[in-house]
């Protein structure tokens, strides 16, 4: 079994402002093989500031599984799809994990 280059796959997290259009960009990102994989977590409560003011608002957490080599079309692929003027989009590295897990995720998501 063919060892994966560390650091070469991603953890992409986003939010969204609700289930619907976090299918949406999923299935979006899926299709066009950008990530190997979309999870659409429950929702959650975001404290943040915005234009000066706080705000508190429900939001569902959505996160992908990419090569590093597709961050970029997936990044421009949220950043069309999204209904935010700034969205969270933050990638983490993934260094360390199951060797065919990392497979399935580059089998998955060509560059």
């Amino acid at each position: 079994m063919e060892k994966p280059q560390l650091d070469s796959y991603l953890l992409v997290l986003t939010t969204c402002p609700d289930k619907a259009t976090a299918q949406t960009i999923a299935k979006a990102v899926i299709s066009a093989q950008l990530a190997a994989c979309a999870q659409i977590g429950q929702a959650i409560e975001s404290i943040y500031q915005w234009q000066g003011e706080m705000q508190v608002e429900s939001e569902i957490p959505l996160q992908f599984k990419c090569s590093q080599s597709q961050y970029v079309p997936l990044q421009q692929t949220l950043l069309q799809l999204h209904p935010y003027e700034v969205p969270q989009i933050v990638a983490v590295p993934l260094s360390y994990g199951l060797p065919a897990y990392f497979n399935w995720i580059k089998e998955n998501s060509p560059s």
